[in-house]
């Protein structure tokens, strides 16, 4: 049996994700915890997230639904997660190979086709023994 981490995630991706979310705001999620709570105890919170990413233990936590009024009067359910989960959204964010590229790369691409078109070609399909294409990265 292979020992070590399932998956190779470093503290830092996740600091550099933490810093990402704090820098967009936002409301806490269904455990109500804000950035001033997060911050009393970051370390522990941080290290715990990593942890738990790179042991491949880690599960998202239910989202608080707020409902937002729209133009037309009518209502939609927004979820939002919590700190955690907006943090380990960030780091797997952060690794897709579309946020790698030079906006000149982006913009080609979006002439050519789809940014969906271009992540199904360069991420592998459930069940499919298939290679990355890496030649844009």
């Amino acid at each position: 049996m292979k020992e070590g981490k399932s998956f190779q995630i470093t503290q830092n991706e996740v600091l550099n994700a933490y810093k990402a979310v704090k820098a967009n705001k936002g409301a806490g999620g269904v455990d109500r915890v804000d950035f001033e709570t997060f911050e009393k105890n970051w370390k522990n919170r941080l290290y715990t997230l990593w942890n738990r990413m790179s042991s491949g233990t880690y599960f998202p936590k239910p989202v608080r639904g707020v409902e937002i009024q729209k133009k037309n009067g009518k209502v939609r359910l927004l979820g939002i997660p919590t700190i955690e989960d907006r943090v380990a959204q960030m780091v797997l964010r952060n690794r897709l190979p579309y946020n790698r590229l030079t906006e000149e790369e982006k913009q080609s691409l979006i002439r050519i086709g789809s940014k969906s078109d271009f992540m199904k070609s360069h991420i592998p399909q459930r069940g499919k023994k298939r290679k990355w294409k890496a030649e844009h990265i």
